[in-house]
């Protein structure tokens, strides 16, 4: 895995407003690239975007971060990440 790609030449800088995306490191911050890669994706823009992302991070690893990070990814998202890789639907969410 190429380690030295500018982040902001894949995804839009701006999901990484809080931190210097020119420092990230693709294996180091997998914990932050994956979500904030799907946090503004959307049923138009999915397609696109999981395709970015599984061109550096596998399925397992994808699921994983998106499960587990604390970021407000939300339930259509995951819905459509599990719906892709054919396991049970997750939610990030309690539905009310």
């Amino acid at each position: 895995m190429k380690q030295s790609i500018n982040i902001a030449s894949i995804f839009p800088k701006h999901l990484f407003w809080d931190m210097d995306h020119s420092k990230l490191n693709l294996s180091r911050d997998k914990d932050i690239i994956i979500p904030r890669a799907l946090f503004a994706t959307n049923q138009e823009t999915f397609a696109t975007d999981i395709v970015k992302l599984e061109q550096y991070y596998s399925k397992t690893l994808i699921l994983k971060y998106l499960k587990t990070t604390k970021e407000r990814i939300s339930n259509e998202v995951c819905a459509m990440v599990a719906k892709r890789y054919n396991v049970p639907t997750f939610a990030r969410f309690k539905q009310v």
